[in-house]
């Protein structure tokens, strides 16, 4: 059974950080493409960050951008978040995704989600 499990989510004041991590299990995940979306209250999913799996490289959404650094453990199978310089608007429940090489994400795998509240 294939499983993304995200943890690390909590609350923190503006301006701290957290580290959130993805732990994926059932199957290899190499050559996958790996991400990471929130979603806030009442606001549409937003894309966060993804890693490719083998060539670790990154890309990240605009708000984010010099804030965030996604990287990756594949001895581990997992991948990180580590968030700085938090905001209150980054207040969502963050969500770990994988994607088949040549699919988008919705062809893939998805955690459960993990909250993290910032707060001003």
């Amino acid at each position: 059974q294939v499983q993304l499990v995200e943890s690390g989510g909590g609350l923190v004041q503006a301006g701290g950080s957290l580290r959130l991590s993805c732990a994926a299990s059932g199957r290899t995940f190499s050559g996958y493409r790996m991400g990471w979306f929130r979603r806030a209250p009442g606001k549409e999913r937003e894309f966060v960050a993804s890693i490719t799996w083998t060539g670790g490289t990154t890309y990240y959404g605009g708000s984010v951008k010099g804030r965030f650094t996604i990287s990756r453990d594949n001895a581990k199978n997992t991948v990180y978040l580590q968030m700085n310089s938090l905001k209150s608007e980054d207040t969502a429940v963050y969500y770990c995704a994988a994607s088949p090489l040549g699919s988008g994400y919705e062809d893939g795998y998805w955690g459960q989600g993990t909250q993290v509240t910032v707060s001003s």
